[in-house]
């Protein structure tokens, strides 16, 4: 199965009134009278971060629009975490500084240069980030030894609380020009399906940011939550709710839970060896997720994988999207950026 085509862009804010869809989501689609596949879309190189070189702009007017032709073969897919809004970088840092406070955490503060240190580090894993802080300055002095781990864990559910409050507000904005490059896509007949389940902050984040969209906008759109994905054909299959696997189904994936279940007491063996933790069936269960999601969405809006656009704002979405052959783009946020940087 082709790769998928991946590029990185820079989420700078729109000209004003530009006359196609919004800069910082450039370029998507190259010619929606195109019939064919969405992976051979002419997409140009990814600019690096140090380049001041400006991407040339989304366009999604073509001869179809003039030729009354059928609708465009393709489809878009957007995250919500980095793609409808930058959580990562407006969001995740004050979560924290609030269940900071909530805590009586005083000595705790997250300033920019700190939260981006500690992201580049611990390649975004929040438990690590918390971790390699308080090594670092200390840890509670009431605190007993062997309570760090809870600890941590109770500073994670205070800040995932802070971040649904927060992404609910004005606070947290949407991306400039997210509304305009919806609006552009769903009037070139370009299906659009926001992604909800596999976010870091959970699908509550997420559906408080969707509704900033507004309602005349969403009700075009296709939501892609838990209950879809468990109700789409293929979430069927991979999950084992609603269609009967096959016997040959059932065993092959018998063999894999064992094969996995072997990895895992290896890897084990051997972190216990190195004092390190690790947890291959976890990253594989996560994987796993975000492709059911893909696959989804592709079915909801009825297109093949290969010709639907996922518009990516974590790692985690663009690997998954390689695995299944689904073309990608990657908006760039600070932290994200950093941690796609730290696994080249």
């Amino acid at each position: 199965m082709a790769a998928a085509r991946c590029l990185l862009l820079r989420a700078s804010p729109p000209a004003p009134n530009p006359p196609e869809i919004a800069k910082a989501f450039s370029p998507i689609i190259a010619s929606s009278s195109s019939s064919s596949a969405a992976a051979s879309l002419p997409l140009p190189a990814a600019v690096p971060p140090s380049s001041g070189r400006r991407i040339p702009p989304l366009r999604c007017s073509s001869s179809s629009s003039s030729q009354g032709s059928a609708s465009p073969d393709i489809a878009v897919l957007l995250e919500v975490e980095g793609v409808l809004a930058d959580v990562y970088r407006f969001g995740n840092r004050q979560a924290f500084n609030v269940a900071f406070q909530n805590l009586g955490l005083d000595c705790a503060n997250w300033t920019e240069p700190i939260y981006a240190d500690l992201v580049r580090k611990a390649s975004g894993d929040e438990e690590r980030m918390l971790l390699l802080f308080f090594n670092r300055i200390g840890w509670p002095t009431s605190l007993p030894t062997n309570e760090k781990e809870s600890f941590i864990k109770g500073v994670l559910r205070e800040k995932l609380k802070a971040l649904e409050v927060f992404s609910a507000s004005d606070s947290l904005p949407l991306r400039p020009g997210v509304e305009k490059f919806i609006d552009d896509a769903l009037n070139e007949g370009v299906p659009v399906a926001i992604l909800t389940t596999y976010g870091r902050n959970g699908e509550k984040t997420s559906r408080s940011i969707i509704e900033k969209l507004g309602q005349e906008r969403t009700a075009k759109i296709h939501i892609i939550g838990k209950e879809e994905v468990e109700k789409s054909l293929y979430g069927q299959l991979v999950l084992g709710e609603g269609v009967a696997s096959s016997l040959d189904e059932q065993l092959v994936r018998e063999a894999q839970k064992a094969a996995s279940a072997e990895k895992q007491r290896i890897a084990e063996e051997v972190a216990s060896i190195l004092k390190l933790s690790v947890d291959i069936n976890a990253a594989s269960e996560s994987s796993e997720k975000i492709i059911v999601t893909l696959r989804a969405g592709s079915e909801y809006v009825g297109r093949d994988v290969q010709n639907c656009i996922l518009v990516a704002g974590s790692q985690s979405g663009v690997l998954a999207a390689e695995r299944i052959g689904m073309p990608c783009i990657v908006v760039r946020s600070r932290p994200s950026w950093m941690d796609l940087a730290a696994q080249t």
